[in-house]
């Protein structure tokens, strides 16, 4: 007989995270990290800010080095993944802060980060991508601008970007913190189906409930630590409870207080109405905090606008017996944005000057400020809010999302506000600082500051709040106040009020065509090309030898060779940068081609020349680059470097101009098609070209990317790094034929020559409408610019004016632009 033993199949894991440890700056984040993700299953990973649950996800996924410890994937071993590596190896993640390109579209933003081989699965691409929007209920068209989204309908957009690719690997950062019911909703059952489809799930989230809803494992970290964990039903809340905070949380809300219909009211609300909600109305006694609710996209946010003194409005705000105006309110409200890093932070800051920004005032003392009050103040705050930061002068961007959102807290209970207004203020909070939120929020009610708290949350809205504001649309459909105030009653009376209409939905509400032209790229091109016609009509009016072929043709080659710069300036623009350097370099290229492209040199003495024109132009962007991207150089110093250096060269090389360029070349360079200088073509033809691989190419997408920002670029696999460089290598290789136009019409070696057309191209690119900051531009406003800059010197001549006034319509041309398309594209946004 034999005996037959039955052998369980080991189901291998996904992923093994080992000994997982990180520093930053001496600061412990990890500490021998172990955890093991196993296929199929929801693995829930817990603990308080700043606990380290990012930072290890941030391992996971390649968007974090660490000092120690191992990845094993399937069958192999890392040491570290790289972003580029984990999404090869099927690991999406979901951040707490959308890895999205603001300055760019919705379709955009996805086809830089999804394989183009996905995205073609189905033939049709932007069929693709409709339908993937759509899974997770993100009503964004797709040429929407990602800045005009709502922060829920960013966090889709990212959901949808990690779904389509059917991840083996799923990471979710704190998914549900904007989102609404629906949205809640329609996020579990995709994660149910993703992880019954085979895919391991990692879900970091600070609500409980969720856990219980979804999750099948659960592991806990605190101080960078695993503390524990194991399956979800052999739990407890206060296991877990314990587990997370290190001690025993009493109860999570504090108790509602005791009014009297005598008392007088602390706040007194009527016929609100402003952009985006109408006739709302509403009172709360001291004490009392008064909550607003409702599907997402109602106008909520819109009302909390208001109420902080952000929007105007029409109707009374009454605190205690004073009537408040949008303008005192701004100055004496307390605000907490739901975007925190949109609204709510200055990044490049430190903690401590986050915090004390809007109480400045009671640290003075007569004209100076009291940095020993201001710290003394900051660092109170902070212990009470339980703030994890090193010291006060770490930078705010180096804090978890939780403990950036209690620093912005911390800045509003500083100012000494007569109002206190937060949008989701508990959003990406742990739970023990989410008890510590919600008693300091009491107490400020207590002392007769009015209280007033948008949540995504009803269960938050129940616990907290003594009256409840619904809203639908804009309006108030219900006020719920006291006991009635449950989670089921909530719900019901936003659904009701919106039953037939999709959550999401009011944030594309408005997503007209006129409205994303207004907010795109080329309506700066349209305002150009009217400003130009206009200023051509009445030049020529005035003279009518502005026409003539003599004149078209000096303009356009004036505009080639500044045209050929500026498209140079515009790609450094576009990664986030600016290159000083371009008009040194031309005139150093002038220069060095006067020693070669001379009459009775050989034709290989010519190439020899041009060529060496090229290198010249490919090394000082390979300098540039580098000095930017290892050195840490900024842009503008960096370039300021090389434009000194090229200078010196220039003058070093002649002393005074010499060198005269050979007829042969100049007569090549200034050929014509009737009055068109083939120059011009060319130059027309490679802005053309530039702009169709910026708006189709993934070079371009990816240039765009760096631009826009450079850490989300990062998250979705772009190297950074060789974009930077590369652009300015190609901002180089775009003056070299600015260089060769230049160089014609000059016909010597001139040192002194070229320095002038740093300034112009960088005119001509603002009032092309390309972005100072990077991101967003256009090769063709650019053209334009450089050729209405051209066209103002010419008119100044036909019109008898002065030097003077050349530089004085440049000047003015630009704060003009500066505030057109400012207004252009303020009058495109959504309202909140």
């Amino acid at each position: 007989m034999v005996n037959e033993q039955t052998t369980v199949a080991v189901v291998p894991a996904t992923m093994t995270l080992t000994g997982i440890t990180k520093n930053y700056d001496g600061v412990a984040a990890l500490t021998g990290v172990d955890l093991t993700i196993r296929p199929g299953e929801v693995h829930a990973l817990l603990g308080e800010n700043g606990a380290g649950k990012s930072t290890l996800m941030g391992v996971a996924a390649g968007a974090v080095t660490p000092d120690a410890g191992s990845i094993a994937v399937g069958e192999n071993t890392y040491d570290h993944l790289t972003p580029a590596q984990a999404r090869a190896l099927g690991i999406a993640i979901v951040h707490q802060h959308p890895a999205v390109m603001p300055d760019m579209t919705v379709g955009e933003n996805i086809r830089v980060a999804v394989p183009a081989a996905v995205l073609r699965r189905d033939g049709d691409v932007e069929k693709t991508m409709r339908a993937m929007l759509a899974d997770v209920g993100c009503a964004a068209h797709l040429q929407d601008r990602v800045e005009s989204l709502s922060i829920a309908q960013k966090h889709l957009l990212e959901l949808a970007k990690a779904l389509v690719v059917e991840p083996s690997l799923l990471i979710l950062d704190e998914p549900t913190a904007p989102l609404g019911p629906e949205s809640v909703n329609l996020l579990f059952d995709r994660v149910r189906a993703v992880a019954a489809g085979g895919t391991a799930v990692v879900y970091i989230t600070h609500r409980l409930a969720e856990v219980r809803a979804l999750a099948n494992r659960v592991t806990v970290l605190r101080d960078g630590t695993v503390r524990g964990g194991g399956e979800t039903a052999d739990i407890s809340d206060d296991e877990l409870l314990a587990l997370i905070v290190g001690r025993k949380l009493d109860s999570t809300f504090p108790p509602k207080v005791t009014t009297d219909d005598k008392d007088e009211p602390a706040i007194v609300v009527e016929g609100l109405s402003g952009r985006g909600f109408h006739d709302v109305s509403f009172t709360a006694r001291r004490g009392e905090i008064i909550g607003i609710s409702g599907i997402a996209g109602n106008g909520q946010s819109a009302l909390l606008r208001a109420l902080a003194g952000l929007e105007p409005f029409s109707g009374t705000v009454g605190i205690g017996p004073e009537a408040y105006g949008s303008k005192r309110l701004r100055h004496r409200c307390g605000y907490l944005p739901a975007d925190r890093h949109r609204e709510g932070l200055m990044m490049s800051l430190s903690v401590r000057e986050n915090a004390a920004l809007s109480a400045l005032r009671l640290f003075t003392r007569g004209p100076l400020l009291s940095s020993r009050d201001e710290a003394e103040a900051v660092a109170g705050q902070l212990r009470s809010l339980a703030v994890k930061t090193p010291s006060q002068q770490t930078m705010i961007s180096a804090l978890s999302g939780g403990n950036q959102q209690k620093v912005v807290l911390a800045r509003a209970l500083l100012s000494a506000p007569a109002i206190l207004v937060a949008d989701d203020p508990t959003q990406g909070v742990d739970v023990g600082a989410r008890s510590e939120i919600y008693r300091i929020l009491r107490e400020i009610a207590a002392e007769g500051v009015p209280v007033v708290i948008a949540s995504s949350d009803a269960k938050e809205l129940e616990g907290l709040c003594d009256r409840v504001v619904v809203m639908s649309r804009g309006a108030v459909v219900q006020t719920v106040e006291g006991d009635a105030i449950t989670e089921e009653a909530l719900i019901h009376a936003a659904v009701r009020a919106t039953g037939h209409r999709r959550e999401e939905a009011a944030a594309g509400h408005g997503s007209t065509r006129l409205r994303r032209f207004l907010l795109g790229d080329y309506a700066p091109v349209i305002i150009l090309a009217l400003v130009m016609l206009g200023l051509g009509a009445y030049v020529y009016a005035t003279n009518d030898r502005y026409l003539s072929a003599f004149n078209i043709t000096s303009v356009m080659t004036s505009c080639a060779a500044l045209g050929f710069i500026a498209l140079g300036q515009t790609v450094a623009l576009l990664v986030g940068g600016i290159d000083l350097s371009v008009g040194p370099l031309a005139g150093f290229m002038v220069v060095v081609g006067s020693f070669f492209l001379n009459d009775g040199r050989s034709a290989a003495a010519a190439v020899v020349g041009l060529l060496l024109m090229l290198l010249t132009g490919a090394g000082t962007g390979a300098v540039n680059g580098t000095l930017i991207r290892y050195a840490k150089f900024t842009p503008v110093a960096a370039t300021l470097a090389t434009y000194i250096a090229l200078q010196g060269l220039s003058f070093l090389l002649r002393d005074s101009p010499g060198g005269n360029i050979g007829s042969g070349v100049t007569g090549v360079v200034t050929t014509q098609v009737g009055p068109v200088p083939l120059s011009f073509v060319v130059m027309v033809l490679v802005a053309v070209a530039l702009e169709f691989g910026l708006r189709r190419s993934r070079v371009g997408l990816r240039v765009r990317a760096v631009g826009s920002s450079e850490e989300s670029a990062r998250r979705v696999a772009v190297k950074v790094t060789g974009t930077v460089i590369g652009a300015y290598m190609a901002c180089s290789a775009l003056v070299f034929l600015g260089a060769i136009v230049l160089l014609a019409q000059l016909g010597i070696g001139d040192p002194a020559q070229g320095v002038g057309y740093t300034l112009s191209s960088i005119t001509a690119v603002i009032l092309g409408g390309t972005s100072l900051l990077g991101g967003r531009g256009t090769f063709i406003g650019t053209l334009l610019g450089a050729g209405l800059i051209v066209q103002v010197l010419n008119a100044t001549v036909f019109l008898d004016l002065t030097q003077t006034w050349q530089y004085f319509f440049q000047g003015a041309l630009v704060v003009v632009a500066a505030v057109v398309y400012s207004r252009v594209r303020g009058a495109g946004r959504s309202p909140l």
